[in-house]
């Protein structure tokens, strides 16, 4: 996949490390000038910004918390005063918890929720107006493969049940898009090789790398995928529930 995206700006949330980088560093290979987030990783996020910058592009760092619309108005502000207004949005923040769910606190259930469910919601509902009045824009939201497979567990519980909400709003929004020139879809890796825990059997034999979910990201912002919207690719070597 080769998309063009010189003379567009794209905004990757969580973008200091990890699935982020990747997403963002593709934006920036591929012509996009590009806003790196955080909220506490300044040095990484600075750090993958330089990175963006060696591609010959702009790149910045935007610091905020994607749960609170005050500063994710902020963040936004920032980006369109230095960049111009968001033409692709990567979802990509969102925290999990991976105890049983009788043993997480209300507080950390909260914020599983509020960083998939709410941080998508609000950083989407920013960009709207600048990709409508352009006529143009690309929302990619991250999800998590076992939503498509109705994947439930006493372990993660909250972060299943957000990325299920993910996946409902991708769908939602790209319906209410869909005479704007806007797409909006998912990407769901199941187990990623930069992750902090791994079950203890891979598909494939193997991990998702980076590299996997860059190549969906990449199809999703091509001129070519214009017709495609409110669809979420599984990245998951074809993994099955019940062997879990």
């Amino acid at each position: 996949m080769n998309p063009d995206l010189r003379g567009r700006t794209a905004l990757v949330t969580g973008s200091a490390a990890g699935i982020g980088r990747g997403f963002a560093l593709a934006c920036a290979e591929h012509g996009a000038d590009v806003a790196v987030h955080y909220r506490s990783s300044g040095t990484e996020a600075e750090a993958t910004a330089e990175e963006a910058r060696e591609r010959g592009v702009e790149a910045i760092t935007v610091r905020g918390d994607v749960t609170d619309p005050d500063e994710v108005d902020a963040l936004f502000a920032d980006v369109e005063e230095r960049l111009g207004a968001v033409d692709v949005l990567v979802n990509n923040v969102g925290a999990f918890a991976p105890e049983h769910w009788a043993d997480i606190d209300f507080e950390r259930w909260q914020t599983v929720l509020h960083t998939n469910v709410n941080g998508t919601y609000l950083c989407s509902k920013r960009a709207l107006p600048g990709m409508r009045e352009s006529g143009w824009g690309r929302i990619v939201n991250v999800g998590y493969a076992g939503s498509e497979k109705g994947l439930i567990h006493p372990k993660n519980a909250p972060y299943f049940i957000a990325k299920t909400g993910v996946l409902m709003f991708t769908r939602m929004l790209a319906a209410d898009t869909a005479d704007d020139g806007i797409t909006v879809n998912a990407v769901s890796p199941y187990v990623v090789e930069t992750s902090d825990a791994f079950p203890d059997e891979a598909p494939r034999g193997r991990w998702a790398a980076v590299e996997d979910l860059v190549n969906v990201l990449l199809f999703y912002l091509q001129e070519e995928s214009g017709y495609v919207s409110g669809e979420n690719v599984e990245v998951d070597g074809g993994y099955l529930p019940e062997k879990l």
